[in-house]
């Protein structure tokens, strides 16, 4: 049977791209407009997409700039979202079929509110929800949940594992069918199908049991983007899915083969984990047009503006104090995003960038792949890396709103469908369903 293409739509509001949110036919007040929302999910659910998966960052970016007097401050239109948790039930009730996913924080959460929490949203969204499981890598977050620095990354992943096992404890307080509510007899629950949990561990002690009913597909769907050794890991031990950021095809198939070896060493199948690496898609009738819009996007992008967005992963680093010509730093560890870090460095070095070559790269894409071209060269090489076990779909990472989500389901979808690689019709009710996922929990 011939693979087919697992495909999310990447939410980040204004434009993943730093230059995307200018285009004239783009619309910036989807940052806190739940219609441009509404329209955007019904679109990808028309093109039969997976999932619409929501970023979340719960602070603003270089904000510790505007305290140092920093009249410009480096403030990125990425500054301002919508709360995504509250979000999802809206567009839950827009929508039939497409899954749900929202990022929710390890290090800033507790495990009771957010499994009861995401359980919830399965149950309003009937088996459609999912979990982007984080353990955060922004330092201005820890100020603002009463923290002077941000918790070392070892400890991160350490207390992430600890919570995912709280969380999914929590999912299994209730067996399948265990409120019966039978008004003849008068019995609500059947006792013998309810557990407690009784979790005391380094981080926690919760006592449970949850005071929701078993979630419909067991556990919601999780995902998990840390690139990191940590963080292949927990994703390896936790996740349905991972997020991943590769830019060539060599590189994605070591990624592809090391955490789906990671995931059998703790006994799972193979498939029991998708990867889907980050893809911005840069479409045009033709080729022309597609590098013509490129272009243009990237001219709006300001220098300083990209170079300030890099410093989000330099390690402390104040990357403005180095000529913008010159050769990007050596970075000093960071206790953030490790893994994006190593990947953007090594970039820099193997294709000799500048600094604001290095960082226009970043704002462009985040340090995702980027394919310019015509609905047909972006299926082409989709269908490329799937066939060559370097991912088994793709997020797709949007460049402006609501243009670049737009012609993506209607122009290069299309093209998927023609190869027999990606879905007419949904398969199933639920997320797992679609994305070929077994149920987990008690009992399964």
């Amino acid at each position: 049977m011939q693979r087919k293409l697992r495909l999310a739509s990447f939410m980040f509001a204004p434009s993943s791209h730093l230059g995307g949110w200018r285009l004239p036919e783009a619309i910036p007040e989807i940052d806190m407009g739940l219609d441009h929302y509404v329209h955007l999910a019904q679109v990808s659910e028309a093109a039969k997409m997976d999932l619409l998966f929501f970023q979340d960052t719960m602070t603003v970016p270089r904000s510790n700039d505007l305290l140092k007097g920093d009249i410009y401050g480096g403030i990125s239109p990425r500054a301002t979202s919508l709360e995504p948790m509250t979000l999802m039930p809206a567009l839950a009730m827009a929508t039939k079929h497409i899954g749900l996913v929202s990022t929710a924080s390890t290090t800033f959460n507790d495990p009771y509110s957010l499994a009861r929490k995401f359980a919830t949203l399965d149950h309003i969204s009937k088996g459609r929800a999912g979990w982007n499981l984080v353990t955060s890598q922004n330092e201005n977050e820890a100020q603002n949940f009463g923290l002077t620095k941000h918790v070392d990354h070892a400890l991160r992943y350490e207390r992430a594992l600890e919570f995912f096992d709280v969380v999914a404890g929590l999912w299994d307080s209730w067996d399948d069918g265990a409120i019966i509510r039978d008004k003849e007899t008068g019995t609500y629950f059947d006792i013998t199908k309810l557990h407690f949990l009784n979790h005391e561990g380094p981080h926690f002690r919760v006592r449970g049991p949850l005071n929701v009913d078993r979630p419909p597909q067991g556990y919601p769907v999780i995902f998990q983007a840390g690139s990191s050794g940590p963080g292949r890991d927990l994703a390896a031990k936790t996740a349905d899915a991972v997020f991943t950021a590769q830019r060539n095809v060599t590189d994605a198939q070591a990624f592809y083969e090391d955490v789906k070896s990671r995931a059998q060493a703790h006994g799972r199948r193979r498939d029991d984990i998708k990867i889907l690496p980050g893809l911005t898609p840069i479409i045009g009738r033709t080729e022309g047009e597609a590098q013509e819009l490129n272009e243009c996007m990237r001219d709006l992008i300001p220098e300083d503006q990209a170079i300030a967005a890099l410093m989000q992963i330099s390690g402390g680093l104040d990357l403005r104090d180095f000529p913008a010509d010159g050769p990007l730093p050596d970075l000093p560890p960071t206790n953030s995003a490790k893994g994006r870090q190593d990947m953007i460095s090594e970039l820099a070095r193997r294709e000799n960038l500048t600094l604001a070559q290095v960082a226009r790269r970043w704002a462009e894409s985040s340090g995702h792949l980027t394919l310019v071209g015509t609905p047909v060269s972006i299926a082409e090489e989709m269908q490329a890396w799937l066939e060559a076990e370097a991912c088994d779909g793709f997020a797709i990472i949007h460049a402006y709103y609501p243009g670049g989500g737009e012609n993506f389901c209607r122009l290069v979808v299309p093209e998927l469908q023609k190869r027999g690689i990606f879905r007419t019709e949904y398969e199933g009710d639920t997320l797992r369903e679609n994305l070929g996922l077994r149920k987990r929990g008690r009992g399964q």
